[in-house]
This record gives structure tokens, C-alpha cells and sequence, in this order.
């Protein structure tokens, strides 16, 4: 942290420059909130943003491959790290906070206390994303560990039982302009889905109805979001990872439900 916040400052110092395009790669929960910091970005300094927005795990397997990103912003710290210590990129800065909630279907019985029990009921349908793709289907497993604790025999249960419904190499694609989660518990693939609550959140204004239960203190899961700008990317590239960081930036991913990662 202290290494890239000293490159930034001296980035700052230097000067305006050339206007450039900088390629963003971030995790598809951050798609709006980054979208809005980067319109400010574009506005404040000029430079224009190229992104891209998809599940953390195949990003950061796109870059090690050779694709062209700037900067990556990871739903976890440890794709980014990766880079790092591969010498693909920077340090890797904590910029953002997230937890993990259940999107439930309209009108079934679902509390904080009962949520273990209707997951591991044979007649519900439990989705999560694909682990190591994404995160949330990371995070996801890591409930399942944690319910061990509370029932034994709870995380093979749910472990095999739990639909790999997204960032999978066929899973669908969500309906333009809405998200993926309250689609597919509209469409009954999942009666529960365990996703991050900022999308939860947008995809209960997307599909009235769909509860958001938040998940006892036994398996409560939280995200860090990591962000790196990679090895030789131009000052426009490390201005956005300052932009983000910043106190705006921040203000615009806290109005998007985000925890700030920079307090």
C-alpha cells in the first residue's frame, strides 16, 4: 500500500498529460459503481476508460495470458496478488469491501436464523457462482465451511447440492441491462442465491419481491476487493487507480453499497 500510494503522489506532481485510453478489467459486481467512477475519471482528467467487467478468476487468467489491462480490480485480493508476485503488475491495494447476502425467491420463508436449515432442505434449490472463476462461488464455499461447525455433515451436503449457475463456461448471460441473479431466481433455477448483497441489492429494484436475507454471524463471509495497475501501464493508468482510491472514488462505490477499503 504505502509503495503504490508514494507513486502515486509522485504521479501526481508531474504534470498533465496526453489524454490516453485506459483498460479497466474489474469484477462484474463493480460494474456500476466503476462505470460511474469512470465517467468522473473521464471528466476530471480527460482520458478516456476502456472496461471490462467479468468474473475476478477468468480476468486475472486473461491477463496472465497476455490480454491488454491497465488496471485490475479484483472481487478478492488474491487474483491481483497473483500478478503481483508474478511481476505482472504493482502492489495490491485494499480499495473495497463487500459480504456475501442470500437472494431468496418472493413469498418463501426465509429468515437469518432458519437460513441454514431451508439450504440444506432437498426441495430448495441453492445457486452460487463457479469457485475459482469467481470469488462469490469461493465465498460461497467458505459458508459451506463454516456450517460444518453449526451441523455436521452440512458443508458436503451443500457443497453438492449447489448450483454452479454462473461465470461457468455455459452459463447464460444476463438479460441486457439487468443482472444475472434476480433473473435466474425469476426464471426458478435457484430459490436461494448467494451472491454479494451490492448485487443483491440491484437485483431486488430489478425484480420486486425478491428478499435479501442477511447471513447469521456463524457464516457470515466478507469480500476485500483488490486493485493493481499493471507492470508498464502509462501515468493515466496509475492516475485511475488514484481516482479510485480516492476520496470520490470512494464516495461513488460506498453509493453503491460497497464498504470503502481505504479506512
Amino acid at each position: 500500500m504505502r509503495v503504490l500510494t508514494v507513486t502515486l503522489a509522485i504521479l501526481a506532481m508531474t504534470g498533465p498529460a496526453a489524454a490516453e485510453t485506459v483498460s479497466l478489467y474489474a469484477a462484474g459486481s463493480l460494474r456500476g459503481a466503476l462505470t460511474d467512477v469512470a465517467k468522473a475519471f473521464e471528466a476530471a482528467t480527460g482520458n478516456a476508460v476502456q472496461a471490462k467487467f467479468g468474473a475476478s478468476g477468468l480476468l486475472k487468467d486473461e491477463i496472465a495470458g497476455g490480454a491488454k489491462a491497465d488496471v485490475f480490480a479484483s472481487a478478492n485480493m488474491e487474483h491481483p496478488q497473483a500478478l503481483s508476485e508474478a511481476k505482472k503488475s504493482g502492489p495490491v491495494v485494499l480499495f473495497a469491501r463487500n459480504r456475501l447476502c442470500a437472494l431468496v425467491k418472493p413469498k418463501l420463508e426465509v429468515t437469518s436464523a432458519s437460513l441454514l436449515e431451508r439450504m440444506l432442505d432437498p426441495q430448495i434449490k441453492l445457486g452460487i457462482s463457479t469457485p475459482k472463476a469467481d470469488p462469490s462461488g469461493d465465498y460461497a464455499f467458505e459458508v459451506f465451511r463454516k456450517a460444518e461447525a453449526i451441523k455436521s455433515g452440512a458443508r458436503a451436503v451443500l457443497e453438492n447440492k449447489a448450483r454452479q449457475l454462473t461465470a461457468g463456461p455455459s452459463s447464460p448471460q444476463p438479460p441486457p441491462g439487468r443482472t444475472i441473479y434476480g433473473a435466474l431466481v425469476t426464471q426458478g433455477a435457484a430459490d436461494i442465491f448467494l451472491t454479494y448483497c451490492t448485487g443483491a441489492l440491484v437485483a431486488q429494484k430489478e425484480n420486486p419481491g425478491q428478499q435479501i436475507v442477511t447471513l447469521p454471524d456463524m457464516l457470515a463471509v466478507g469480500a476485500d476487493y483488490g486493485l493493481t495497475v499493471m507492470t508498464g501501464s502509462s501515468v493515466a493508468a496509475h492516475r485511475l487507480a488514484e481516482f479510485i482510491i480516492s476520496p470520490a472514488g470512494q464516495k461513488i462505490l460506498v453509493s453503491y453499497g460497497f464498504a470503502s477499503g481505504t479506512q
